[in-house]
């Protein structure tokens, strides 16, 4: 368990942890993202931490900071799921139609309908993002992952 995970468990916000621990908002993000180490705070920063906590100093030192789950640049998770959620019906109907798809010609057979599902869905996912109901970071998520196209940058 590390520092971002406990406090999701006692449902608590980093920037609530900050305002009641007293120890700046930055440095908490920081250490929740694993760009500072718990390591290498002082003692009077893990002492605050564990007050507001209602834990040990000897508790929150143990805590493994590095959390592989997100990127240690951004604090963002590293894996893109999150992009899939809230999609338009209409948009999540096709991507279904085009898993399914993708699985019969994965397992070698031939679907007859592949072409269908495929310009289906890039049909929904760019009048979904020209339409604003996605980002473009949505749109480029769903193209990659469903549809296997390449972004050209």
């Amino acid at each position: 368990m590390n520092l971002q995970e406990y406090i999701d468990s006692r449902n608590i916000t980093k920037y609530h942890l900050s305002q009641i621990s007293g120890v700046p908002k930055t440095t908490v993000l920081d250490i929740c993202s694993g760009k500072s180490s718990l390591q290498k705070c002082s003692a009077r920063t893990v002492q605050q931490l564990a007050k507001a906590l209602d834990c040990t100093m000897e508790y929150i030192m143990s805590l493994d900071t590095i959390d592989t789950r997100y990127d240690k640049e951004t604090g963002l998770p590293k894996s893109k799921k999150y992009l899939e959620c809230a999609l338009p019906p209409y948009l999540q109907s096709s991507l279904e139609n085009m898993i399914a798809s993708w699985k019969i010609v994965d397992s070698g057979k031939k679907d007859y309908h592949w072409d269908m599902y495929w310009s289906e869905l890039n049909a929904d996912i760019n009048s979904a993002e020209v339409g604003q109901e996605i980002s473009t970071e949505q749109a480029w998520y769903l193209r990659e992952n469903y549809l296997r196209m390449k972004r050209d940058d």
